[in-house]
């Protein structure tokens, strides 16, 4: 696996926007928030109109809650031009993956959706060549039969031969084909037999009950587990919401960095061994709504790299002071309520 680690919206989009332009063959795009408002510095929708235009199989698939900004004159204009544009849409799960696959050789997966509200985050995002594009896009080619795609070559990738020994592997939802690289018994098993360290970075921070169970017996079997996380988000009550659980956490020994920036980056490495990026929240949504996508990998220069992006985030951060039994009355009333929320899940 050849990989570049991308630490911003900007700098994601700017590896992007430079292969898509080279792109030969294909493009292949599932995009949770996918807007035209880019377009003065990175105008995405022209490239993939020339591309299609050219003759290039083109495939976008966005969330339809996640995008539904979208001008539908922009749309038009792509399916004109021969791309297959496609909503996902789904009452309770959303399509939150952010991939992008092309010429069947490259590929692109993170946190980073795109539209300008993000060009100033702080994000992580992976550039992938080698053998894993292969089981990303058999995981492309089930997300396109769930959203009614009709195109038999997508199809094919479903039933492709995959090369099993290699050190980098996807995780994604399709649990019921493969409950070995589902998100949820990743992150248990993984988390349940660390022997060092876990180290977690993640925008929103409302675990399922299963995972704070998992990190509370990391910690106090002494297992140094740390969680980045922003000072400020994107939603305020997530703001409160993340103080509420870290406060919940600390108590347990899991110790907590606040990033002065919005950070968006959802990854994990574990006893600094074995590390996973991708689309996932570490919330309720992402473990057993959502349709998300990731990648773990066990190459020491990959996880090493990544270790030291952590670190570098750890030392930039700031530490707030954690005590549940400090709470003020809306926190604690908000707590009651995520308490009896959270034990259903």
């Amino acid at each position: 696996m050849r990989y570049k680690f991308y630490t911003t919206s900007v700098k994601a989009w700017d590896g992007i926007l430079n292969d898509l332009i080279q792109a030969k063959k294909t493009i292949y795009i599932e995009m949770y928030i996918f807007l035209e408002d880019t377009f003065q510095t990175h105008n995405f929708f022209n490239i993939l109109e020339r591309k299609a235009k050219t003759g290039l199989n083109v495939v976008v698939i966005v969330d339809a809650y996640g995008s539904n900004a979208i001008l539908f004159s922009s749309v038009d204009r792509l399916r004109k031009a021969g791309v297959e544009f496609i909503f996902f849409s789904h009452w309770f799960k959303r399509m939150h993956r952010k991939l992008i696959i092309i010429d069947e050789e490259i590929a692109f997966l993170g946190g980073v959706n795109i539209y300008k509200k993000i060009s100033n985050w702080q994000d992580l995002h992976i550039r992938l060549v080698g053998k894993i594009v292969k089981p990303l896009l058999k995981s492309f080619a089930k997300s396109y039969e769930q959203c009614g795609g009709k195109d038999k070559e997508v199809f094919n990738f479903n039933s492709a031969p995959i090369a099993k020994k290699i050190k980098s592997w996807v995780i994604d939802s399709w649990e019921e084909t493969d409950k070995q690289s589902s998100f949820k018994n990743y992150y248990q098993k993984k988390i349940a037999e660390a022997k060092i360290s876990v180290e977690i970075l993640t925008p929103y921070l409302l675990p399922p009950r299963w995972l704070l169970a998992v990190l509370d017996n990391a910690a106090k079997r002494g297992v140094l587990v740390s969680i980045i996380v922003p000072q400020s988000t994107d939603f305020r009550i997530l703001d409160r919401i993340n103080y509420i659980n870290a406060c919940r956490l600390n108590s347990v020994g899991v110790k907590f960095y606040f990033t002065k920036k919005m950070n968006h980056g959802k990854a994990m490495i574990i006893d600094s061994l074995e590390a996973v990026i991708g689309s996932q929240n570490l919330d309720i949504l992402s473990f057993k709504y959502n349709l998300e996508i990731g990648v773990f990998f066990t190459q020491k220069k990959e996880v090493d790299f990544l270790s030291h992006i952590f670190d570098q985030w750890r030392k930039e951060s700031i530490r707030i002071e954690l005590d549940y039994k400090k709470l003020n009355l809306s926190d604690r009333f908000l707590a009651f309520i995520l308490r009896r929320f959270i034990k259903f899940f």
